[in-house]
């Protein structure tokens, strides 16, 4: 903290000049993090009475630094300062820099860094939490600041925020989704926005969503209608909704079920989907009014994976304030369906192979090729064709003494291999046993119809 003052003076009618300067050094440079809290709404709260904000070390051995450890111990200050008497002097609002601290009526606060206590070293990491009276619907907010930069006595540090909620800054910032990057700590205010409302403020709780299912059980098979529901607890009408439900596997979102309503009036969705995630985002034009309902209906089918899955998907949703633009999240909310496996209990797999048989015993070897396009039908009437290494599969298959019968007709240019191990599967066909809920195979040699007179 430097004071310097230069002068210059004549004497008489001279034409010399005299010209000095002196300087007073405090020996001690404070840098000063401050801020204020808001409303969701970026308005100054109407009570801050009993609110606190405090700086605390991470955690030891905390790897994420997101829990609180000891308060950071802040060199005191005084406020007005008294000439030497050692104790630097302080800022508005908190001018003691006491830590913790309650908030100034305009809900302001401020804390002092003493870079000779490395307190402004580069990789720094403080976590400031502001803290609610008891008994009321507030709930705590924690930031995480970490020191970027250190230079000419400018600090810059990175803002995150830990509990899910955004920040706001005033000044030059730039903005990456949650986190704030403050470029001047000494002019730049960290504004944090309380999103914790009741009528004119924030609750903990801006959106409820509610997941339910039209059934408790079901089968592979069957569809099941899931809906959302989305109520507006906020006191600002909510714009942009957008819904992630991430489908357990087995089921299969039908195409062009989603609807979604408030009141009587119906809206169109976009659905996308990437592997058992689907992304349902309404049109644009759709404004939830405060203490309304939003609706969203879909259905999904259950097949027979759905068997070997929990049941249980769960839905995240986000939506923006009509006002500020800062957007909201609930979520997740879960549905669980018990999944019956009704007749596929007992069903089984059918595996096999088509393929040149070149030594005759009925089991392929290295060396011997699958034929592609093979047909085999089965006894129920189903037909399976071979993919191109010769193998087909059919889950679902109905236990007890089953029989597949090769067609020549699919096979051009070979026919059936003798088999010089077996006697009885010298034939199209073949006979296996299927136990409940197992897997059985059968193979089927051929050969080139060139080769008819070797044996």
């Amino acid at each position: 903290m430097n004071n310097q003052a230069t002068y210059t003076y004549t004497f008489g009618n001279g034409a010399d000049t005299w010209t000095g300067s002196s300087s007073l050094s405090l020996g001690l440079s404070l840098i000063d993090p401050f801020g204020q809290l808001l409303d969701c709404g970026g308005r100054p709260l109407a009570n801050y009475l009993g609110f606190t904000a405090a700086l605390y070390d991470p955690l030891p051995g905390d790897p994420l630094q997101a829990e609180p450890g000891s308060l950071v111990a802040l060199t005191p200050t005084e406020l007005p300062n008294i000439p030497n008497n050692g104790i630097p002097g302080g800022l508005a609002p908190n001018g003691t820099n006491a830590n913790p601290y309650n908030l100034s009526p305009q809900g302001t606060y401020n804390f002092l860094f003493d870079p000779s206590k490395g307190q402004t070293d580069v990789g720094r990491t403080y976590l400031l939490v502001i803290t609610p009276p008891a008994g009321t619907v507030y709930g705590q907010r924690r930031v995480k600041l970490q020191i970027t930069s250190n230079s000419g006595g400018v600090i810059s540090y990175l803002a995150t925020s830990l509990d899910g909620q955004p920040i706001a800054a005033n000044g030059a910032t730039q903005v990456d989704q949650q986190t704030i990057q403050v470029s001047d700590a000494a002019q730049v205010g960290l504004q944090l926005s309380s999103l914790n409302l009741v009528t004119t403020l924030c609750n903990a709780r801006q959106l409820q969503l509610i997941k339910t299912g039209d059934r408790a059980v079901a089968q592979p098979g069957d569809t099941v209608i899931y809906r959302l529901v989305v109520r507006n607890q906020t006191d600002i009408a909510l714009q942009e909704f957008s819904f992630t439900d991430t489908l357990p596997l087995g089921f299969r979102l039908v195409a062009g079920s989603a609807r979604a309503m408030i009141g009587a009036q119906s809206y169109g969705v976009q659905v996308s989907q990437s592997g058992s995630t689907v992304e349902l985002q309404l049109d644009g034009g759709v404004s939830l009014p405060v203490g309304e309902a939003l609706n969203l209906v879909y259905a999904v089918q259950l097949t027979a994976d759905a068997a070997r899955g929990t049941g249980r998907n769960s839905a995240v949703v986000t939506a923006r304030r009509s006002d500020t633009g800062a957007i909201l999240r609930d979520g997740p909310a879960s549905h669980r369906l018990r999944i019956d496996p009704g007749l596929l209990s007992d069903c089984g797999t059918l595996i096999g192979r088509v393929f040149e048989d070149h030594n005759f015993d009925g089991e392929q070897q290295p060396g011997e090729p699958g034929l592609a396009n093979a047909v085999i039908f089965l006894d129920d009437g189903n037909r399976i064709t071979t993919d191109e290494r010769g193998i087909f599969s059919l889950a679902n298959v109905l236990p007890g003494y089953r029989s597949g019968t090769l067609d020549p007709l699919s096979i051009p240019g070979y026919e059936l291999a003798p088999n010089r191990v077996f006697i009885e599967r010298n034939s199209a066909s073949r006979l296996v046993h299927l136990a409940p809920g197992g897997m059985v195979r059968m193979n089927f040699g051929v050969r080139p119809q060139s080769q008819r007179g070797e044996n």
